[in-house]
């Protein structure tokens, strides 16, 4: 098999879920519905007519296309995705979502030309995945507590916080959250990398007090002797390595400091599904769980593939969505959990004529 052709599609783009925002100091109008970026839809043809796809960031996966996807894979074997992986790598230094989109595409076409779903051809552990809710930042603490108790009335059973930059707000929240759902329910919390060493030490003290599953990311990832600090100093175990860059390579250098206790993975931020199951099998080899981080199809058969992850991130934003959710098609939650799809690909392809009628550039 071979690639004939590469195409991206630049579309205007409008969120389809509500406003929201994260912690104090973190951008928040990328959230807003009122404001119009632009996104990318990648197509990737081949001589055997299967035609793998892949989103990406607007005018920057267009360029790429044009400037080194195009002139590099054509001809390629879109089935050697470790050859292309590492292909992708040598030019990385243009930007992690490039190596992601072509990756993504690639094994698209690789699970068609399979017939078998892509959790199945990435290892296949189980097609039914527990779900915890991952929440926005709201306002208030009566905002959280009832948005929380729709989540548990949905079927949740696991819930995760993201810090909203005051930490004794978010310890009493934290507490707070407990008292909700009981002592059954597990629980995470996520501070978006935002505070310093001692201000995540006392934070931890306050999460183990309350049984949390989970600490993620209190600090900027650079410092790995004062992550390697604080992961000896508590019991909690500390999540790390989610935005950090060097795929496997940085991952190991985390796993060696003992600069964390569980280490995420995704599709997204680790290289696309070759980088992500690289990362879970280095994690799974030194006895650590590898969290799946964030959302959508990629993610989803990732979770099902791998069996060191405990649960796929579903957000929950408003009301609307939260009881939308066991409806929202083929990744709906339902009672908790997700059942990826068995049908080959990495999910629905797009509405091509759509895309070419919708597109204002096309490379």
């Amino acid at each position: 098999m071979k690639i004939t052709d590469i195409k991206c599609y630049v579309l205007p783009y409008v969120p389809q879920h509500p406003g929201f925002h994260w912690r104090a100091g973190l951008n928040m109008g990328v959230y807003h519905p009122e404001y119009t970026s632009y996104s990318a839809i990648m197509r990737v043809e081949t001589d055997e007519g299967y035609i793998g796809h892949a989103s990406g960031a607007g005018y920057r996966l267009a360029d790429a296309v044009r400037r080194y996807l195009k002139p590099e894979f054509v001809g390629v074997d879109p089935l050697l995705t470790e050859y292309i992986w590492h292909r992708m790598w040598e030019l990385h230094r243009m930007g992690v979502q490039e190596l992601v989109a072509m990756d993504l595409a690639c094994w698209d076409i690789k699970s068609q030309a399979a017939g078998l779903p892509l959790y199945q051809i990435m290892g296949g552990n189980n097609p039914k995945v527990p779900a915890y809710a991952s929440t926005v930042t709201w306002d208030t603490m009566e905002e959280y507590e009832r948005h929380i108790k729709e989540c548990r009335d949905e079927g949740f059973f696991a819930f995760k916080l993201h810090a909203s930059g005051d930490p004794k707000w978010d310890a009493k929240l934290a507490h707070n959250l407990r008292k909700w759902v009981g002592d059954d329910a597990d629980l995470m919390f996520d501070a978006s990398a935002g505070w310093d060493y001692v201000t995540s030490l006392w934070f931890g003290r306050q999460l183990e007090d309350a049984g949390f599953l989970w600490y993620e990311e209190p600090m900027r990832e650079f410092d790995l002797p004062s992550y390697a600090e604080l992961c000896a100093a508590l019991d909690i175990p500390v999540l790390a390595a989610e935005t950090c860059d060097g795929c496997h390579w940085n991952a190991a250098t985390w796993i060696q400091y003992r600069a964390l206790d569980m280490i995420r993975t995704s599709a997204g931020f680790k290289g696309g599904i070759t980088g992500a199951i690289k990362v879970a099998h280095l994690a799974e080899s030194c006895g650590m769980r590898a969290q799946v981080h964030g959302g959508g199809w990629a993610n989803a058969h990732l979770c099902a593939a791998i069996p060191n992850n405990d649960y796929y991130e579903q957000l929950v934003i408003d009301t609307e969505q939260i009881k939308g959710l066991k409806n929202s098609g083929p990744l709906s939650v339902v009672d908790g959990y997700i059942t990826v799809p068995d049908e080959p690909g990495i999910g629905p392809q797009p509405d091509w004529a759509e895309v070419e009628r919708k597109a204002i550039m096309v490379v």
